[in-house]
């Protein structure tokens, strides 16, 4: 039997090391909201810019009422409870009726409300830089539960939607994350797709990592504000501030098993 001499040893961790140091992956799935967007400075703006245009002002306390409600409206989306067209309408119906509004009229209020949301963006952690570096690179994609019209006109507005090579929107896939049909069908679409090179990124344990789970790719929790984890979602990776994905990326941070372990 043939031993294993030093120089053996040597090769094989170089060999290792050397692949880990190129990384594994080639695709990045981006969420959008609260992820490369800052989502609850557009909804602040966007609710206080509606409110102001039938003449009522609102504070903090009803913006954080209405984030709420609207919290619940999409996780009932996520578990297949309600339609797209529920969350939209629903969601200011339930406010309305906790604020004991009765004359503004819901449907107008929805449409204002939507056209504001896609008029304004903020970036998070300087994402539209992050980005841009990463596109020389990597092949790199959004999916995204948002409204159609209005995700395109913030990605658009913002630069982003140059730096990605396809985006995926619920409504025009037919189904939303964490389905795993939303992904099989993006998947379907882009040429070459590897599954063990790819990686979903995103703020949200119930559409965004559960969504990675379910599509059998690997998970990056982004998590700034230290959420408390859930045992039963995988997650591979957890990261507070979006610059770290370069870490994960060129294999100076890798997963084994559930813990994170980094490289020298």
């Amino acid at each position: 039997m043939k031993k294993c001499s030093w120089l053996d040893t040597f090769f094989v961790q170089y060999i290792d090391i050397k692949e880990n140091e190129m990384g594994k992956y080639e695709f990045i799935f981006w969420d959008v909201d609260q992820t490369l967007l800052d989502f609850i400075k557009s909804e602040d703006y966007s609710l206080r810019y509606t409110f102001e245009q039938f003449e009522r002002k609102i504070d903090t306390e009803t913006v954080l009422l209405y984030s709420q409600i609207n919290d619940s409206y999409w996780k009932r989306l996520e578990k297949g409870e309600i339609s797209k067209q529920e969350v939209l309408y629903g969601r200011f119906r339930t406010l309305f009726e906790k604020l004991g509004i009765q004359d503004i009229q819901l449907e107008e209020f929805a449409s204002l409300y939507q056209r504001a949301l896609g008029s304004v963006y903020f970036f998070q952690d300087d994402s539209y830089k992050l980005c841009e570096e990463l596109s020389r690179e990597y092949r790199q994609f959004v999916v995204t539960n948002g409204v159609t019209q209005t995700q395109l006109n913030k990605l658009e507005l913002s630069g982003l939607d140059r730096l990605m090579e396809d985006v995926f929107i619920s409504e025009t896939i037919g189904v939303p994350k964490p389905n795993k049909v939303f992904f099989e069908k993006c998947f379907e679409k882009i040429p070459g797709f590897q599954k063990e090179k790819a990686i979903i990124i995103g703020d949200s344990l119930t559409s965004d990592m559960q969504g990675g789970n379910n599509a059998g790719i690997d998970c990056c929790w982004y998590n700034p504000g230290k959420k408390e984890k859930n045992p039963d979602i995988r997650i591979d990776y957890e990261i507070c501030n979006l610059w770290e994905i370069k870490d994960i990326l060129n294999g100076k941070i890798r997963k084994s098993e559930n813990e994170i372990i980094v490289s020298d």
